[in-house]
């Protein structure tokens, strides 16, 4: 009876075994959940890190494309500056440009200022 006793109340060998397994699992998955939590940062810190390098790269690039479209803005106005006052000296001279002299697309801009 004491065996009887000793083992349902005091060693209970497969309920302990059953509580060990079930021990190991949280604790596998409690440590599993730390490794994810701890790798997150450094992963979001990468990800940061490439998504900082584009803006960068692209700022550049956007800087480099505004300068360009500076210069050209000011190309642009300075040849139609230069062909407005050649056009100015031809009708004064009384020489007007032939219709087919002037681009379709700048007579276009000639006429609505767009």
């Amino acid at each position: 009876m004491v065996t009887a006793a000793g083992t349902v109340l005091g060693g209970g060998g497969f309920f302990v075994a059953r509580a060990t397994v079930r021990a190991a699992r949280v604790t596998t998955a409690a440590q599993e959940a730390i490794a994810r939590i701890q790798t997150e940062p450094q992963a979001k810190a990468q990800d940061f890190a490439v998504l900082q390098a584009t803006v960068t790269r692209l700022d550049e690039e956007n800087g480099q494309l505004r300068g360009r479209q500076q210069r050209f803005d000011s190309l642009l106005g300075g040849f139609s500056r230069t062909v407005n006052r050649l056009i100015y000296r031809m009708e004064r001279a009384g020489v007007p440009p032939e219709p087919a002299d002037i681009d379709e697309r700048v007579r276009d801009y000639m006429r609505t200022g767009a």
